[in-house]
Parts: structure tokens; C-alpha cells; sequence
């Protein structure tokens, strides 16, 4: 009764916050010109990290989110088009977007994470097999798993917002193994406001209101020569390089990178000119 009694007030709680499914969270928040929220949430007296947006006043979380927090589960319905809410079953990831068994990487900067055993389609048409993904979170130069993506420390609706670049999921095969490199728009995101948080506190990346730096969410193949690679995360990697050259283009990506289909790591990729 007492976790029923929970859950309960936590869907109350939800919808007060304005709660959305995750799908459709970003498309709505970028309609409505949202701000990410710097706000504390809270679950039983402990704090939880959800991703909150500010939209005229209120906050909105994913009411994915809250079931993930509370235990109860949220599900999507494509045959009938609705939201699925259940108290009685705990919460569970949804499935990957796939057919027949193929995984498709979705055209989405939601968190998406792939299985053991699921056949990723490659961008040449072949199907790449994930044996291992026992390195996720857990890689032995990290120090754990990330947190959530970096909240405003400055008014980001003075930034421009840059396309979000198509997914790429490139396979290459050579007598040292089988490669694929996928396309992470979700760690794209950390980048980018990273970025603008950097510049945000930066005085001489900005004449008035007028930003001067660029950031460019792709890197031109032209570029790749002078590219800096690294991993694992580091934020100070691009509060670092703000603080030298503060009004310059930057050029970002994130790949997660698989060697003969076990992960290997995300690779950040840096490049300012």
C-alpha cells in the first residue's frame, strides 16, 4: 500500500510538473523555445536526476523518467497510439527500435543504448552483431558513469540552435578486425552545452549580446586531420580550449566506437578554427 500510496503521488506529481513521454518531450520543449531546468527533484527525501525543462513558468520532466524513479512502468502503444501506465509492473526500458530482430539507430538525441545480441543495420546495408557491452559505464579510464546532460549556468536562448546531424553508422573491416562507429547525438548534446556554458561565462566570446563564436555540430571531412580525439569524457577538454580561443568555430562529434562487436568507448571529437 505505502509504494502504491508512492506512486501515486508521484503521477500527481507528474502531471503538475507537466510530465511528458520521452518521445515527443524534445520535439515539444524545442517548439516552445524551452529551457533546460536547474531545478531539484526530489523522491523521498533523496534527489534524483531527471531532465527538466522550463516552459513558461513550469517545469516539464518525462513521465518516463518519474515511473523510473517510483518504480512503476511506461510503455508506448504503437498499435493503438497511447501511453500505457502501470502501478502494478516495475519499470522497464523499451525495446530497441527494430524489425525482424535488425536495430535501427534512431534520428534521435534521446538516450539510446544497444544490447547484447542485437544487429545493428549499417549504413552500407550490412548487419553489424553487439557481443559485449560490458564496457558501458564501466570502462577502467572512467571514473563512472556519466551524469545527466549539463544544465544552463547562462542564458542559452542567446545561442543559436544548430540541426541536429544525420546518423551515421559506419562499418569498416580490415585484416585487425571488424570496426562500427555510430553516431551518439544524445553525447553530441553534452558537447554542445558544455560549449555553451563555457562561452556563456566567457567575456570575449561576446560583443553585446552577439555571440561570436560558432559551434558546428558536425566535423567536415577536410577537418579530420586536425581533429582531437579523446576518451573518456572531460569536460575541461572544452572549458579549456573556450577559455584559450573564445571566438572561434567549434566542431564537434561523438561516436561510440565497437571493435569486432564488443563496445570499446564514446569518442569525443574536438576541432576549432
Amino acid at each position: 500500500m505505502k509504494n502504491r500510496e508512492k506512486n501515486v503521488a508521484l503521477v500527481a506529481a507528474g502531471i503538475m510538473l507537466g510530465a511528458v513521454i520521452a518521445g515527443p518531450a524534445a520535439q515539444a520543449a524545442e517548439s516552445l523555445a524551452a529551457q533546460r531546468s536547474a531545478q531539484a527533484i526530489y523522491v523521498d527525501g533523496q534527489q534524483v536526476q531527471m531532465e527538466a525543462y522550463a516552459i513558461n513558468g513550469a517545469n516539464y520532466v518525462k513521465l518516463r523518467d518519474i515511473g523510473k524513479a517510483v518504480g512503476f512502468n511506461v510503455s508506448w502503444d504503437a498499435e493503438t497510439g497511447s501511453v500505457q501506465i502501470s502501478s502494478n509492473e516495475p519499470y522497464a526500458e523499451d525495446e530497441p527500435a527494430q524489425s525482424g530482430g535488425i536495430v535501427t539507430i534512431p534520428q534521435s538525441d534521446e538516450k539510446f543504448v544497444l544490447k547484447v545480441g542485437d544487429r545493428v543495420r549499417c549504413d552500407d546495408g550490412t548487419l553489424y552483431e553487439i557481443k559485449d557491452m560490458s564496457r558501458y559505464d564501466t570502462n577502467v579510464f572512467a571514473e563512472g558513469p556519466l551524469p545527466p546532460l549539463p544544465t544552463p549556468t547562462c542564458d542559452w536562448s542567446l545561442f543559436p540552435k544548430p540541426e541536429l546531424p544525420k546518423v551515421e553508422v559506419k562499418r569498416y573491416s580490415d585484416k585487425y578486425g571488424d570496426d562500427l562507429f555510430v553516431t551518439n547525438l544524445y553525447e553530441l548534446r553534452r558537447m554542445e552545452y558544455t560549449l555553451r556554458n563555457a562561452l556563456g561565462n566567457e567575456p570575449d566570446a561576446w560583443r553585446g549580446n552577439q555571440l561570436l563564436a560558432k559551434i558546428n555540430l558536425t566535423i567536415p571531412p577536410e577537418y579530420e586531420p586536425y581533429t582531437e580525439k579523446f576518451w573518456p569524457w572531460r569536460e575541461s577538454e572544452i572549458t579549456d580550449l573556450v577559455h584559450a580561443l573564445p571566438n572561434v568555430r567549434y566542431y564537434i562529434a561523438a561516436y561510440d566506437y565497437y571493435h569486432n562487436g564488443v563496445f570499446q568507448y564514446t569518442r569525443y571529437c574536438l576541432m576549432s578554427i
